[in-house]
């Protein structure tokens, strides 16, 4: 029997390689821009087309390459970063395992022009799929440009597997975003579809954040520095006013490479602790720099999971300098025991007493008892009586008194007219809700009386027992449906603003908002690109007048974000809930009989009435047998 184990060629490893190493279009724009980064460079600009599926094109004025180093940069495990095993342990720049240009040759046609700094010529080099087509000389300019076309030509799986254009370009943003902010002493530019994103100039952390996110950050960021021999921690944190539920903006960085870090996570949130409201999140961009032998950053392909040697005492490093942070900015209640700033009270001085002023004076009755029986009331007079007393001696009490019992006959009337009300209303007994859920009625023959418990629980007795309905819960579940249904019929109200408000956006939720914007318009949001990121929002949803139009707008891009909405009816049903939730009774609104009537109605002749669309119980039931039991 013949032996049947061999070696895979290079190109088919490569190729297994690459599955590893790129993902999708945002990982190749991610080497490139580390890889030119680490080379020196001062000023780096990508170009995309059709979100990286058509070109990656990186150009950069870095130290560039000659001839023989452009050749061996696309062999396996080629590095100009490290010697030996030590320097895994030691290394300050991004790429260093060799993987990434021989993964992305092997899947994509490869086109590189470098000229090597102070040399006259430079090489040009065509790679497609692991095989060198052409190397020449070429008179570029000093430094390297990337060119990355056809990305998984040779495997259409890989290919097929892509998302939308407008979901990878958003990756390709998130991974640009990343290296900006670690960089900010690199000049960044990125253009798609020959239409520029990003031009981000040399600048400081502070005002890099703000190029990438915009200026109404800037007022929101509280600084943090903490030194320490094991770590220095530095970067900014957000006020706690400017949390929010999604879309919230939160970067760690580690000696210059952004990582993950969920448990360093917890001591952000821990500071935070009674600043923020439940479920809400805050923004925070932090810096760690250590001794590169205390971390391990090689233990995914990714490298955006490090393991850290001392977690525990840098989580409470952390903790602590977040919260010094906060204080500083008030942010956290404090006392101040510093007096020099107390407010100055003059003392008094009798003898600079001012003419026509006189220190009051207290007179006491020793006479007066309280406790003591007496007919007549101890009567107190001062020895300069008040203007509007003057010529009495005594006050008469009894004028109180009169006209209480003459008034006494017409209270006990009203009294019981009210009652009568109340009886009547008692008594009528509204009209049967019509609803039948699978061929039974939910309520008795005759409409029990609902009751509303603390402003949020209605309570009502239906056939099978008593329900617990969530008021706020039921309204959503009842608008979602209505404007799920508005989307599909595509009929929608919309009521013009007269005064519109203009949004701006970042980068990568510009980048979504043309896939809602068709459905936003079927449910009556108007809204006109300005250009830049930014939108005046001209009509909105009938109905939501009285809503925060900004902070719904968000919402709704940022939960179309998180989802990764790749179906249409996914998109129309992230839409529908964000309006559902923003529109909804709140906790603690009172209800009137009807219109707890009408709400619990409408709830049982939705498709789904015991779960909200995120999945969240509305109706509670306690059986007759359960209520039994508590009473034996």
């Amino acid at each position: 029997m013949s032996d049947i184990i061999h070696l895979l060629p290079d190109s088919i490893a490569n190729q297994i390689a690459a599955g590893e190493v790129i993902q999708r279009p945002a990982s190749v724009v991610k080497e490139l821009v580390e890889n030119a980064i680490d080379a020196g460079a001062a000023h780096i600009q990508v170009n995309i087309k059709d979100a990286g599926r058509t070109l990656i094109q990186v150009v950069d004025d870095g130290k560039g390459m000659s001839e023989t180093d452009a050749r061996m940069a696309f062999e396996r495990h080629a590095t100009s970063k490290i010697s030996s095993a030590e320097d895994l342990f030691s290394l300050h720049t991004m790429g260093f395992r060799g993987e990434a240009l021989a993964s992305i040759a092997a899947v994509a046609h490869v086109e590189l022009r470098t000229r090597l700094r102070g040399t006259e010529l430079g090489t040009k080099l065509s790679i497609a799929g692991s095989t060198l087509e052409d190397i020449s000389p070429d008179a570029c300019t000093e430094g390297s440009i990337f060119s990355i076309k056809n990305l998984f030509f040779n495997v259409p799986a890989r290919r097929k597997f892509l998302k939308s254009n407008e979901t990878e370009f958003r990756n390709i943003i998130n991974e640009f975003e990343r290296i900006a902010l670690v960089n900010p002493q690199v000049a960044l530019v990125l253009n798609h579809n020959d239409t520029e994103i990003f031009n981000l100039p040399e600048s400081g952390l502070r005002q890099r954040i703000i190029n990438v996110y915009g200026k109404n950050l800037n007022q929101k960021l509280l600084s943090v520095d903490a030194q320490s021999s094991l770590v220095t921690i530095s970067g900014f944190v957000g006020r706690p006013d400017s949390a929010k539920k999604r879309g919230a903006l939160q970067y760690f960085f580690v000696n210059g490479r952004f990582m993950k870090h969920p448990y360093f996570h917890k001591a952000v949130m821990q500071a935070y602790e009674q600043l923020i409201p439940p479920g809400e999140q805050p923004n925070y961009f932090i810096y760690f720099t250590l001794d590169p032998s205390t971390i391990d950053v090689n233990i995914h392909p990714t490298k955006t999971e490090i393991k850290f040697e001392n977690e525990q005492p840098i989580w409470q490093i952390l903790m602590a300098a977040t919260r010094e942070a906060l204080a500083k900015s008030s942010a956290i209640p404090t006392i101040d025991f510093d007096v020099e700033d107390a407010i100055d009270i003059p003392v008094y001085n009798p003898v600079k007493e001012p003419d026509g002023f006189r220190a009051p004076t207290v007179q006491l009755d020793s006479g007066y008892n309280p406790f003591k029986a007496s007919s007549t009331p101890s009567s107190y007079s001062p020895s300069s009586p008040s203007p509007s007393f003057s010529g009495k001696s005594e006050f008469d009490w009894s004028q109180l008194y009169q006209g209480f019992e003459s008034d006494r006959d017409a209270v006990r009337k009203d009294l019981e007219m009210m009652g009568e009300v109340i009886e009547t209303d008692a008594d009528e007994k509204p009209e049967p809700v019509a609803s039948v859920v699978g061929g039974e009625a939910l309520f008795a023959e005759t409409t029990t009386p609902c009751y509303q418990y603390k402003g949020r629980y209605i309570v009502t007795s239906l056939k099978s027992g008593l329900a617990l309905i969530d008021q706020y819960r039921a309204h959503v579940r009842i608008l979602f449906d209505q404007y799920l249904n508005n989307m599909r019929q595509q009929k929608g109200a919309s009521q013009q603003v007269l005064f519109p408000e203009i949004i701006e956006f970042t980068a990568a939720e510009a980048a979504v908002l043309p896939v809602l914007l068709e459905d936003m318009r079927f449910i009556g949001f108007d809204l006109s690109n300005l250009g830049n990121n930014s939108y005046a929002i001209n009509g909105l949803p009938a109905g939501l007048e009285n809503v925060d139009q900004l902070v719904l707008i968000k919402d709704i891009v940022n939960r179309a974000i998180e989802t990764g909405c790749e179906v249409h009816e996914e998109i129309c049903e992230a839409i529908a809930l964000s309006l559902a939730k923003a529109a909804a009774i709140r906790p603690g609104k009172t209800l009137s009989a009807d219109e707890m009537d009408h709400l619990i109605a409408t709830l049982f002749s939705c498709p789904d009435s015991n779960l909200t669309p995120d999945g969240k119980t509305i109706i509670s039931m306690l059986t007759d047998e359960e209520l039994e039991k508590r009473f034996r």
